[in-house]
């Protein structure tokens, strides 16, 4: 299973725990291996691999294909012209769509039904290394909390109005979804142990309907050299992309940053994405963000609002030197903690078991069901909470000494590493404990970040209006 899962996924049981993929020894790539990585793109068979895992299309037979039925040409095969609709192939946008099955020749065990209160619940399917299930259209369950905050005034009332309408709809997560399933599949051709997991945004409570999509290639549990092996699986990769999938992926890039990616976009869903290898702390934060996110229902609107505005005044691009979006995300949660009457906990202090860095990654999606809502006697609108993170960042932070922690859910002293040094923003990372703003290196940048809060912050409050710091009609339009 894929605890990234939009579904959600129960626990493992005993006699399933053989086919969880993060259970088997660590898989490390030697040099070898990654030559034979090379070999199998350069001689995949993608019909035997297709002979596994033959997709059933309504009530008709199985489809016999020359090429894998995920990324195949768009023209219809000769074969298809007769079949009754429900028996041709449909984009999973199409109004005729049924869900695809895995043939019976995959060896799959009986359904069972398992419960994920509070949170999810949903058929459990064991894990098949190399064989993946595809996406199933079961319906999605919110989490437990979806009430919005009451909005009496004219402010909080604009910015529930723009949460509303650009918050990342159900049905934009399965699209993401079902673009990383297929991938996955492909993926296995060139790295058969390997797992591709949703992370960011997307998944962690706070996307937007225009937000990319964020993908983590997992090849082993243990740290790759970014440098090396990491640039080396994402050249394997970016050529698979570029030669097998160009009819459904364009655009692929691989970028040779300190983080590699390739950046691409799926000509389906029109979802932009970034895939990197083996950035495991992303899997782990996208949880504990997703955690924060649902504890209270005055967080998702106030993030959004803020990324918005962000975005508006340019500031909110990392690889132009500004901050990123999760480390906005990390700041309205230290804002959150560190009010006169907090309104959010550190969750990691609480519940140290449940976020531990320890945990295995098959098991970090269940760390959301084990928090409770968190009931704060603080009930200051959301006007009033964007108001006051303006403030507090614009005259009251003091950014040549502290540094931003959600994790002890305080502003603590700067540590002395090297990486701290030199550096305008720190916000620490709530796992490895890195300087998520890193980015802002630049003093021209971190000054016009600091002036943009005190700018905003004066209009804001002379006005009560959001249009005098973010045009309402406009952010509305862009999603």
């Amino acid at each position: 299973m894929f605890p990234n899962s939009i579904l959600g996924r129960p626990p493992f049981t005993p006699n399933h725990q053989q086919h969880n993929f993060f259970a088997l020894s660590p898989t490390f790539y030697s040099h070898q291996q990654l030559i034979d990585a090379q070999f199998n793109f350069q001689n995949a068979d993608l019909s035997r691999a297709v002979s596994l895992q033959q997709l059933t299309y309504g009530n008709v037979s199985p489809i016999p294909t020359s090429t894998s039925p995920l990324f195949r040409g768009r023209k219809r095969l000769s074969d298809e012209k007769n079949l009754p609709l429900d028996g041709k192939r449909q984009r999973f946008h199409s109004p005729h769509q049924e869900p695809a099955i895995v043939n019976h020749i995959v060896p799959l065990s009986g359904e069972r039904r398992y419960s994920m209160p509070p949170l999810f619940h949903t058929h459990y399917v064991p894990d098949i290394v190399r064989c993946v299930p595809p996406f199933r259209e079961i319906p999605i369950l919110e989490p437990r909390e979806i009430t919005l905050p009451e909005a009496k005034d004219k402010l909080s009332q604009q910015i529930l109005e723009l949460f509303e309408a650009c918050q990342q709809q159900v049905s934009d997560l399965k699209k993401k979804e079902l673009c990383r399933t297929q991938l996955q599949r492909e993926i296995q051709l060139l790295f058969p142990q390997s797992r591709l997991f949703l992370v960011g945004s997307s998944l962690n409570g706070f996307g937007t309907r225009s937000s990319d999509g964020d993908l983590c290639l997992v090849v082993k549990e243990e740290p790759v050299n970014q440098k090396t092996e990491a640039r080396h699986i994402l050249t394997l990769v970016h050529k698979h992309f570029c030669t097998r999938l160009s009819g459904y992926i364009e655009r692929p890039q691989l970028i040779r940053a300190k983080v590699p990616i390739v950046k691409f976009r799926d000509k389906v869903s029109c979802v932009e994405f970034d895939l990197n290898v083996n950035n495991i702390v992303g899997i782990r934060n996208t949880f504990l963000l997703r955690t924060y996110a649902y504890l209270e229902n005055r967080v998702r609107p106030l993030v959004l609002v803020i990324k918005k505005w962000a975005s508006h005044h340019d500031i909110n691009d990392a690889s132009r030197g500004t901050l990123s979006s999760y480390s906005l995300v990390l700041m309205v949660l230290h804002y959150l903690q560190t009010l006169p009457e907090p309104i959010l906990p550190s969750i990691q202090k609480i519940y140290p078991e449940s976020f531990s860095p320890a945990i295995q990654l098959h098991l970090v999606h269940q760390a959301p069901c084990n928090v409770p809502p968190y009931l704060s006697k603080n009930e200051s609108n959301l006007g009033d909470l964007l108001l006051g993170f303006l403030k507090y960042y614009a005259t009251e932070f003091d950014w040549n000494n502290q540094m931003i922690s959600v994790r002890e859910a305080k502003a603590i002293p700067r540590p002395d590493g090297i990486e701290w040094r030199n550096k305008y923003i720190c916000v620490e990372e709530p796992f490895d404990g890195t300087n998520t703003a890193r980015a802002v290196h630049e003093k021209q940048k971190f000054d016009i970040i600091k002036d943009q809060f005190l700018k905003s912050w004066h209009r804001l409050k002379n006005k009560r209006d959001l249009n005098s710091i973010l045009p309402l009609r406009a952010a509305i339009l862009q999603r």
